[in-house]
């Protein structure tokens, strides 16, 4: 872990007693990557975290919420598309020797977990589950969205009722022929 990454929060300040809790709230750039394919938080986009960070006897649980810009565009009609997410944190980070003792119980998942290092906890993947988890897959401008019409590239909706083209002439199936000829050529072997 980088410790001079924003997102590195110390933990010196939180005592190794249950119940014990810090504040640990930062206006922070967003990082790349923060998102899928068709929409996710501009690099650079203000990550507006506000969490708290309670000590458990397993390590230090993460509890919040972030908040994030959001931008991208419509799966249907590839309008551009922009908003915001506010989405709840709840993370509990292992001590190091507790992960270590749930991986020997044969935890599996304890495994997977983030881990305290050094007294510090890396929050940018908490942070970027949280936002990318919220993300749809197949964004939309708008749920009745109609996308745009696959012979000319237009929007249905700025498209007269009734609009269409003529289906272009039958080209056979390709497939067909292609499987004919590999039959044809097996058979001349």
């Amino acid at each position: 872990m980088d410790l001079r990454s924003p997102f590195a929060a110390s933990l010196a300040s939180l005592p190794h007693q249950e119940g014990a809790r810090i504040p640990w709230s930062r206006r922070i750039p967003a990082p790349a990557d923060m998102g899928l394919e068709m929409i996710g938080v501009p690099e650079g986009g203000d990550l507006d975290i506000d969490l708290e960070l309670n000590s458990v006897s397993e390590g230090v649980y993460v509890s919040g919420s972030v908040r994030a810009p959001i931008a991208g565009n419509c799966a249907r009609c590839l309008r551009e598309i922009a908003g915001s997410v506010d989405e709840p944190i709840g993370e509990l980070v292992l001590y190091p020797q507790r992960q270590a003792a749930l991986v020997e119980e044969g935890d599996e998942e304890a495994g997977q977990m983030p881990v305290v290092d050094s007294d510090h906890i890396d929050l940018e993947p908490i942070v970027r589950d949280a936002v990318v988890l919220s993300l749809p897959f197949v964004p939309l401008c708008k749920g009745d969205c109609r996308g745009i019409c696959p012979g000319c590239g237009q929007l249905w909706e700025d498209l007269p009722e009734g609009h269409a083209h003529e289906a272009p002439a039958d080209r056979g199936d390709p497939l067909a022929a292609l499987e004919a000829r590999f039959r044809a050529e097996e058979e001349g072997e």
